[in-house]
C-alpha cells in the first residue's frame, strides 16, 4: 500500500502542485493539507480518494501559486501620503530634516499597497476543475505505483504460500500419523501403566487410549490447511484489493498451525507445526502491505 505521485499542472491564473503519499494501513485514512481559500475541495478531495482506494494512510498535500498575465495594481492611499507629505514639511521648515524623495515616500508602510485580483466566480469554478481534474490524474499515478508494489508482494506470497504447502505434505507423510506407529506407542504407553500399577482396569485404559488417539489426529487441520492454501491462490490469481481477505487466511492459517502443534504426540510433528508457525508469521506480516 506503500507508493507516491506528483502531479504539476496550470489554470490560466495559477499554477498548482498534487503530491499523494501513501503508507500501510488497516483501513483507509485521508489526511489533507490545502492552502488558505481551497478547504472546500475537502469533500470532494476524499471521495475521489475513496473511490479509487480502500486501504492504507494517504496524505494528500496541494500547493498553488497565483500566475498573473500583467503587473498587478497599485492602490496608493492618499490620506496617508497626504499626512506624511505636512509631516515632512514641518520638519523641513523648522530645519530638523531635508526634502524626501519620491521612493522614500513610498517606501513608507501603508503608503502604497498591491491590489489583490479577486478571481471571478466563473473564473474560480474553472479553477476547482483543473485542480481537481489534476487530483484525479495524480490518484492514478498512485494506484499505478500501489499496484506495481502489489505485483511484487504477490510473487512474496506465492513463495510462502509455496512453503506451508510443502510443509503439509510433510506433516502428511510424517510418520508419527500412521495407524501401525500410533498402535505401538500407545501399546508401550498401556504397557507402562498396566506394569505400573495393578489397580487400573485394562479396558478403560484401552478406552481412553482410543480417545486420545482419536483427540490427536490432525486430519482435519490439515484439510482445512489445504482448503486455504487454494483459496489464497485463488486471490492471488484474481487480483484487484484482495488485503483484508488475505488478512482473514492468514489468521486461519495460524489457527490450524497452532492446533496441529497443540494436537502432536511426537517430536518430528512438533517440528513441522512450529516451522509452519514462523511461514505464517511471515506471509501475516506481508499481507499488511496488501490493499
Amino acid at each position: 500500500m506503500t507508493g507516491f505521485a506528483r502531479v504539476e499542472g496550470e489554470t490560466r491564473d495559477a499554477a498548482f502542485v498534487w503530491e499523494l503519499r501513501s503508507v500501510n494501513g488497516k483501513t483507509l485514512e485521508v489526511r489533507l493539507r490545502l492552502p488558505p481559500g481551497m478547504e472546500g475541495l475537502e469533500g470532494e478531495v476524499r471521495r475521489l480518494v475513496g473511490a479509487r482506494l480502500s486501504r492504507g494512510n494517504v496524505l494528500a498535500s496541494l500547493s498553488v501559486r497565483r500566475v498573473e498575465d500583467e503587473a498587478p495594481p497599485f492602490v496608493i492611499h492618499r490620506e496617508m501620503l497626504d499626512a506624511v507629505l505636512r509631516l515632512s514639511g514641518e520638519l523641513v521648515r523648522d530645519g530638523h530634516a531635508t526634502l524626501p524623495t519620491a521612493d522614500g515616500l513610498l517606501a513608507l508602510r501603508g503608503v502604497i499597497d498591491v491590489a489583490e485580483r479577486v478571481p471571478s466566480p466563473e473564473e474560480a469554478a474553472l479553477r476547482q476543475r483543473a485542480v481537481l481534474a489534476g487530483l484525479e490524474t495524480t490518484i492514478e499515478q498512485l494506484v499505478a505505483a500501489r499496484q506495481a508494489e502489489g505485483r511484487q508482494l504477490a510473487a512474496i506470497l506465492e513463495a510462502r504460500i509455496a512453503e506451508i504447502e510443502v510443509l503439509v505434505n510433510a506433516a502428511e507423510r510424517d510418520p508419527s500419523r500412521d495407524a501401525a506407529s500410533i498402535r505401538e506407542r500407545l501399546a508401550r504407553q498401556l504397557s507402562t501403566l498396566l506394569d505400573g500399577s495393578s489397580g487400573l482396569d485394562p479396558a478403560r485404559l484401552h478406552a481412553e487410549a482410543a480417545l486420545i488417539a482419536t483427540r490427536a489426529d490432525i486430519r482435519e487441520e490439515l484439510d482445512r490447511l489445504r482448503a486455504h492454501i487454494h483459496a489464497a491462490r485463488e486471490l492471488l490469481d484474481k487480483g484487484g484489493p484482495v488485503g483484508r481477505r488475505l488478512d482473514f487466511l492468514a489468521q486461519e492459517f495460524n489457527r490450524e498451525s497452532n492446533t496441529v502443534c497443540s494436537k502432536s504426540n511426537a517430536t518430528s510433528l512438533t517440528a513441522i507445526g512450529l516451522e509452519l508457525k514462523v511461514v505464517v508469521d511471515q506471509l501475516r506480516e506481508q499481507v499488511q502491505n496488501l490493499e
